[in-house]
């Protein structure tokens, strides 16, 4: 399947299933843990220490920053130092994201996919590499705040997202089918996510991402 074209450089699309299986539905968030847990590895940090509490238990605190908090703020030191952007370092940065949408498709029902770690199967993400030097070299500093009004509106349209996943999992106990409507909504919202993780924390664009589904 190719991805719709579109003016963002940031692209996603998955593909409608017109069948879906009830027992693995029922069962989705027992059948995601293992992959939910690779995904996990790969993203986090795992650096911390050992604390004794005063009762002698001992206890593990993490003092690490996730990876992708550090390929942000790598990726903004390069841009604003150097003002590169290593080809390797997008690479490994845009195949995460599409791990992380094909486990998220797979946990919110869109797909039957067991999701794999490193095919693209029905879940289609793509990102523009950009060339470092026609990027802002200061802008990726202040990209965060400017995004506020797409964090505002992103939190009430995940918690639609949520709702209406919990409804479709009821539809397709029933039916075997996820209602498209409500399925292109789901989508939307993730597409909408994507662009603003592409302007904010992938550094991709300079281009301020709309306000739109589609």
């Amino acid at each position: 399947m190719t991805i719709e074209n579109s003016a963002y450089p940031a692209r996603l699309e998955i593909e409608y299933p017109e069948k879906l299986d009830r027992l693995t539905t029922l069962l989705r968030v027992i059948w995601v843990i293992p992959i939910a847990l690779i995904l996990g590895l790969v993203s986090a940090n795992g650096s911390g220490q050992s604390v004794v509490t005063e009762g002698g238990e001992e206890v593990w605190v993490s003092s690490g920053i996730s990876v992708l908090t550090g390929l942000w703020l790598a990726t903004m030191l390069m841009l604003v130092v150097r003002q590169k952007y290593p080809r390797w370092w997008f690479d490994f940065a845009r195949e995460l994201t599409r791990f992380s949408a094909r486990v998220g498709a797979y946990m919110g029902l869109l797909t039957d996919r067991y999701p794999s770690t490193d095919e693209e199967q029905s879940v289609h993400l793509d990102v523009d590499y950009p060339e470092a030097e026609t990027l802002s070299r200061w802008l990726p500093l202040f990209k965060w705040f400017l995004a506020f009004p797409h964090y505002i509106v992103l939190a009430f349209l995940v918690v639609g997202a949520v709702l209406v996943t919990i409804i479709a999992w009821f539809a397709i106990l029933f039916t075997g089918r996820y209602p498209r409507g409500l399925f292109d909504y789901v989508v939307g919202v993730g597409r909408w996510a994507l662009r603003v993780q592409a302007y904010v924390s992938l550094l991709v664009t300079d281009e301020y991402p709309p306000f739109s589904l589609r």
